[in-house]
């Protein structure tokens, strides 16, 4: 069996319009015209029968199935199920052009624009008792472990860490799936895990702080409200964000993660003030001799 069909078999994706332009050139003349009539219009696809694809193409059903199993799928049925699949998450890079210099603002009004605006929905939308309980629980935490998997949630919650160990909290982040599971199962009261999500559903993410409040930790989560990881928090932490349709620019809500993670240091640190003072000061003082300046100025810069 080739490593296309055990690919079917298995579940693994398959990534069919680039198989469709790669293999184009392999195939037999037959299934060549049925590749250039899916290329030609890839949404008609998928939703023609397979008799709809032999009639508009001129070759037999057999034919059409042959083509199918030459991408790797077991059949039309599965070609169709994996091309709709794909095409739904590719269309937006598919279709639609880069606007001409002329019609663009500067980049950086398309950058900070977006940027304001989902920071003032975030604003409109963040809970002030939400962040309260978040913030209360993370003051009163033995230590606390930050979750994010794919690259905006793992630079977040890796920020986080770096944020909080500062205010004197014991404070760690993990991104990859298995140490999640792993540290998880060590936690237990007095911990706090923070899982932070755009989406709220990775599987991931969502076993191992189902793992750590089996345990007794506390579970804060930071994600759209209304997806499979809110189910295992105790706080919610929920926004809605939506992006910009132009896949050119920055993803919007991780910046906003980022500022809500600082909403609630900066709220610990006003509660624990002078224990932060004493904190911040050790630290500052520990970098002095590598600046030149004794000013003001971000510490651990």
């Amino acid at each position: 069996m080739s490593e296309e069909h055990t690919a079917a078999r298995s579940g693994r994706p398959i990534d069919i319009i680039l198989k469709l332009r790669t293999l184009v050139d392999s195939l037999s003349a037959s299934e060549k015209q049925v590749a250039a009539f899916i290329l030609d219009d890839l949404e008609r696809a998928t939703h023609s029968t397979l008799s709809d694809v032999s009639e508009a193409v001129g070759v037999s059903e057999p034919t059409v199935i042959r083509f199918c199993r030459s991408l790797g799928c077991e059949g039309f049925k599965d070609f169709k199920i994996r091309l709709a699949r794909n095409l739904a998450v590719s269309l937006q890079y598919i279709t639609g052009g880069t606007p001409a210099e002329n019609d663009r603002p500067p980049f950086s009004d398309l950058v900070f624009g977006s940027l304001v605006e989902t920071l003032q929905e975030a604003r409109h939308q963040l809970d002030a008792p939400t962040i309260d309980k978040a913030a209360i629980a993370i003051d009163d935490a033995r230590q606390v472990t930050f979750y994010g998997v794919g690259g905006g949630s793992s630079i977040v919650a890796q920020d986080a860490a770096n944020r909080f160990f500062r205010l004197g909290i014991p404070a760690t982040s993990h991104c990859d799936g298995y140490l999640q599971r792993m540290q998880a199962s060590t936690l237990g009261k007095g911990d706090v895990v923070v899982g932070i999500s755009a989406t709220g559903r990775p599987r991931e993410l969502i076993d191992s702080l189902s793992i750590a409040k089996q345990y007794g930790a506390t579970t804060i989560v930071l994600t759209k409200p209304g997806t499979p990881l809110t189910e295992v928090a105790d706080v919610v932490v929920g926004l809605d964000l939506p992006e910009h349709p132009d896949i050119f620019k920055p993803t919007a809500t991780r910046l906003v993660f980022l500022c809500v993670i600082d909403v609630l240091a900066t709220q610990v640190g006003y509660m624990r003030s002078e224990h932060v003072r004493e904190t911040l000061r050790r630290i500052r003082a520990s970098l002095s001799s590598l600046h030149e300046t004794v000013g003001p100025q971000p510490i651990g810069d």
